[in-house]
Order: structure tokens, then C-alpha cells, then sequence
């Protein structure tokens, strides 16, 4: 049996119709093809999953669509405007942010809720706020550098 849930995504408000078990992650990628979220471990350790629900980190994979009921979602399609790319996401590609890329829709939106909350981190906070989101490239330092280049900006 399905359920009607409605959210805002992106700031649009949407109206979908899911069943209990079905995830918000699983809702984003497969009935809203929204597939910058990714799917990693399935099990809440990677971050993988990472999208903002009213402005806070969440693993999408561990919440159920149903629990996004009248909340804003925001995934990394939404951060972006038009081709324009978000300071976040241009920061990450000038430091070298990026390798295979998995990690990194997760990785910006943990750093957008970071830097929302907290416009001057300290490196310490930057590590802190990225530590549920797991990157097998890279090491940290160049996406630390990135977040922090534009702590410097603020």
C-alpha cells in the first residue's frame, strides 16, 4: 500500500506516492531520478547518501521517504543555479577535490550545512562536519583546503 508524501526538493513542492519501507534515498534517485545522491553502503557509514533536510546532513539511506514528509530536501542538483555552479562546488574543483567523484555530492552538502551554520571554521570543525562522509581518494587534505578556502572568503 502506498502513502502520499509531500515535500519540497530543490524548492520545488512535490507530491509522490510511496510505500512505507521505501527510502528517501531510493525515492530521490529512482522516482525522481535525482542520481547525484548516491547510493553507497546502504547502511548509513559512508555518507555517501548525504542531502540536507531542512538545512541539517542526513543519510538519506537511513531515512524512509515518508519521514520527509514537509520537510526541503536539498540534494546536490539543487545546489547549483542553472549552469552556474555553487562557490562550494567551484572550491572543490580548484583545490583538487575530486578524484572518482562518489563521495563528493556528500561531501559539498556536508560542507554547505557546515558553512550555513558557521561561516569561519577552524580546520578542526571542517574535519568534524565532513567525518560521516567517507572518501577513498583523496586523503582529506585537498577537500579540508577546499572548505576552508572559502571560510577565508566570508
Amino acid at each position: 500500500m502506498k502513502h502520499e508524501v509531500r515535500m519540497k526538493v530543490n524548492g520545488e513542492e512535490l507530491v509522490g506516492w510511496v510505500e512505507p519501507r521505501r527510502t528517501l534515498l531510493d525515492f530521490l534517485r529512482d522516482d525522481l531520478n535525482l542520481t547525484g545522491t548516491k547510493k553507497g553502503c546502504d547502511l548509513g557509514n559512508c555518507g555517501a547518501c548525504t542531502v540536507l533536510m531542512n538545512g541539517k546532513p542526513i543519510n538519506s539511506c537511513l531515512v524512509l521517504a515518508l519521514e520527509a514528509e514537509g520537510r526541503e530536501i536539498l540534494t546536490i542538483e539543487g545546489l547549483s543555479e542553472g549552469t552556474t555552479l555553487h562557490p562550494i562546488q567551484d572550491a572543490f574543483i580548484l583545490h583538487g577535490a575530486i578524484q572518482c567523484g562518489y563521495c563528493t555530492p556528500g561531501m559539498i552538502l556536508s560542507a554547505k550545512a557546515l558553512l550555513d551554520e558557521n561561516p569561519r571554521p577552524t580546520e578542526e570543525e571542517v574535519r568534524i562536519a565532513i567525518a560521516g562522509n567517507l572518501c577513498r581518494c583523496t586523503g582529506y587534505k585537498k577537500i579540508v583546503q577546499a572548505i576552508l578556502s572559502l571560510s577565508e572568503k566570508r
